[in-house]
């Protein structure tokens, strides 16, 4: 048995090839039959004694019974470390009853996952009042990295003009926001954000008067019915924006929304690969070369003799 390896579901196997290759190890992809009755059979590789679940949890529902299924069988054939490598993790916004009778989607995740994996690695989770992490997977490793670095360095090989101002949506944004609005040396301001529904939201900005004649960049963590990211873009042109671009970590957004983005104003849109999507512009390769390094070395440092 190999030390390391990875196991990828197929909607993300390209990535996880391009992975594989990176890190020098062997990659297969899970297969997975659907039974007529709506049941699952899930089919592995070869293991490693580490084997890497590459798994990024958009429409998360038949995902997260594979990688149950998975785990189950690479423990089986002699796996003795499972990580989880999930770009987009599911199911972390729910993290609180807010009405009586609702379940507690991050916590029910979170146990179902910390029972099956040995680590868990993600991107830019999108936690509100959990602030760390580690307490969402009991009793395993886990961490959520930062897209910042690699969207930072993304903008700098194409260019940006030193007079754009970066943009938050609302006073969550505020940390990624001025993370990366101090990596490429910009100004950098939040909006004031109502949410009158799911899809319904009011924008202001306290800034305006420093945002007029000034090119934008709009950045958000995640965009899924692309309603705020839309009233931000109406907003900042109204405020005398010259031009109004975006970037996220998670496009979670159906490709034929992009005429409807560009209606409201919105010249570009570049996501990271954290979600296979038409607007993937930004790798995050780098990013999880870094983070398995550890697993890498710790299996493949020789044997000392006693």
């Amino acid at each position: 048995m190999s030390n390391v390896a990875i196991q990828s579901l197929p909607t993300g196997a390209g990535d996880a090839r391009r992975l594989a290759s990176q890190l020098g190890v062997a990659m297969q992809e899970i297969a997975s039959h659907r039974f007529p009755d709506g049941e699952t059979r899930v089919t592995v590789g070869h293991p490693g004694a580490t084997t890497i679940i590459y798994a990024s949890l958009d429409q998360p529902n038949d995902k997260l019974i594979a990688i149950l299924f998975a785990a189950e069988a690479l423990r089986r054939a002699g796996a003795t470390r499972l990580v989880l490598l999930a770009p987009y993790l599911c199911y972390m916004r729910q993290d609180a009853a807010f009405h009586e009778g609702e379940a507690i989607s991050q916590k029910a995740v979170g146990r179902l996952l910390a029972a099956t994996v040995d680590r868990v690695i993600t991107v830019d989770a999108h936690l509100h009042r959990t602030t760390d992490i580690r307490a969402v997977f009991p009793g395993i490793e886990a961490e959520s990295l930062s897209a910042m670095p690699a969207i930072a360095s993304a903008l700098r090989i194409t260019g940006i003009d030193p007079a754009t101002i970066v943009i938050g949506p609302d006073a969550e944004s505020r940390p990624w926001v001025s993370d990366l609005a101090r990596q490429l040396g910009l100004a950098h301001a939040v909006a004031n954000k109502i949410r009158r529904g799911d899809r319904s939201v009011e924008i202001s900005f306290a800034e305006a008067a420093s945002i007029a004649g000034r090119p934008v960049l709009l950045v958000d963590d995640i965009v899924s019915s692309g309603g705020t990211l839309m009233a931000c873009a109406k907003a900042l042109t109204a405020a005398g924006a010259t031009t109004v671009d975006a970037v996220m970590t998670h496009a979670l957004f159906p490709p034929e929304m992009a005429s409807a983005f560009a209606h409201a104003g919105i010249r570009s849109i570049r996501s990271t690969t954290s979600v296979p999507h038409p607007s993937n512009a930004i790798p995050l390769d780098d990013l999880f070369v870094d983070a398995l390094r550890n697993e890498i070395n710790d299996t493949t440092l020789p044997e000392t003799t006693p």
